[in-house]
């Protein structure tokens, strides 16, 4: 049974119980009261059903407008007469004479009274409809952010460094003649990398112990290539790794401090995340310089639009996004992340 007809049985009982204590309350006998609500209400049921039909017609499509309004009045008095008409039929041959009232009045209190009730029945069949037709709008909208985000993480992916790959695996290469056990370490940090990275694209929404394992396979992938050039100080504060945040948010930021950041000296990166009330603060910073001639190329110019580009869609309205030296002269840069509640998609 489709929904309509159990919304209509159900409120049509409810209507008729209602129906029969107001006939009763016009001193008709139990039966007299209970035959005129029943044929009162079955004549309702056939005209919504056909009005039923006509707003989903072509012409209509169940949206309420000017046209639809004034058929809807001119329906709702038909209706409205048929039922007068029929409970004049019934009080000729069985004698339904309302006490109280004449002929006329029979005829008119019976049509007034199915006039209102097919009109108000006719509104809300309006409203329900625009109210169904809005949920819907609003799960499209949201099937389409969710396809836009996965959208936005796919390109992402595709947008993988190739130097990464072919320096990570060139570094292999060079480890396994004399170091096997530390090119095969090197491998199968590789692989959680990649996997995490494959992941990301069916799972918008991860907790921050996830993303932080695969940062930290990236990270032991690039300190395998440039040894005591590289040290890395990680801190995630415990009641932020349960927390929720979008998937690969962070690769670029970490990325880019990897591969442009001063290495002449040993490059160092500290990476730091913690909860603020309901946000997360998150901190990227590195040794070297915003103007250095050989850093922040092309490609993290890329980076950090996809970064943006996927804090308007997880976090719209609701997160800072800093990149700036800590200080004049300091040679450090320092990108601050602060996310507030649930990232969209989750």
């Amino acid at each position: 049974m489709s929904v309509f007809w159990r919304v209509q049985i159900v409120g049509w009982t409810v209507f008729a119980i209602i129906d029969w204590i107001d006939n009763r309350l016009l001193e008709f006998g139990f039966p007299i009261a209970f035959y005129r609500s029943a044929v009162t209400v079955s004549c309702l049921m056939l005209i919504t059903w056909a009005m039923r039909t006509f707003y989903g017609s072509p012409r209509f499509r169940n949206r309420m407008s000017a046209p639809a309004l004034a058929w809807l009045v001119l329906m709702s008095l038909a209706g409205g007469a048929m039922v007068a008409v029929l409970i004049m039929a019934c009080r000729e041959w069985f004698g339904w004479a309302t006490p109280g009232r004449d002929a006329v009045e029979d005829f008119y209190f019976p049509m007034l009274h199915a006039f209102v009730v097919l009109a108000l029945w006719s509104l809300c069949y309006f409203w329900i409809h625009a109210e169904l037709a809005e949920q819907a709008g609003r799960r499209h909208a949201a099937r389409a952010e969710a396809e836009a985000l996965r959208a936005e993480l796919e390109e992402l992916r595709l947008q993988l460094d190739p130097h990464f790959l072919f320096n990570a695996l060139n570094g292999v290469a060079e480890e396994i003649p004399d170091h096997p056990q530390a090119a095969l370490a090197m491998l199968r940090d590789l692989t959680a990398y990649l996997r995490h990275s494959l992941d990301g694209i069916n799972h918008t929404v991860m907790p921050v112990e996830t993303e932080v394992a695969g940062l930290a396979a990236y990270l032991r992938v690039q300190q395998a290539r440039f040894g005591e050039r590289l040290k890395v100080v990680m801190q995630v504060e415990p009641a932020a790794k349960p927390r929720r945040i979008a998937s690969f948010l962070l690769q670029p930021l970490v990325e880019n401090a990897v591969e442009h950041g001063r290495r002449d000296l040993g490059l160092q990166l500290g990476i730091d995340i913690r909860t603020e009330g309901d946000a997360l603060r998150i901190e990227i910073e590195n040794t070297g310089t915003l103007n250095a001639g050989h850093g922040r190329r092309r490609r993290t110019g890329i980076g950090l639009e996809n970064v943006r580009r996927r804090l308007a869609l997880h976090y719209p309205g609701r997160h800072s996004f800093t990149l700036a030296e800590r200080a004049p002269g300091s040679g450090k840069v320092r990108a601050t992340l602060i996310l507030e509640g649930e990232p969209c998609g989750s």
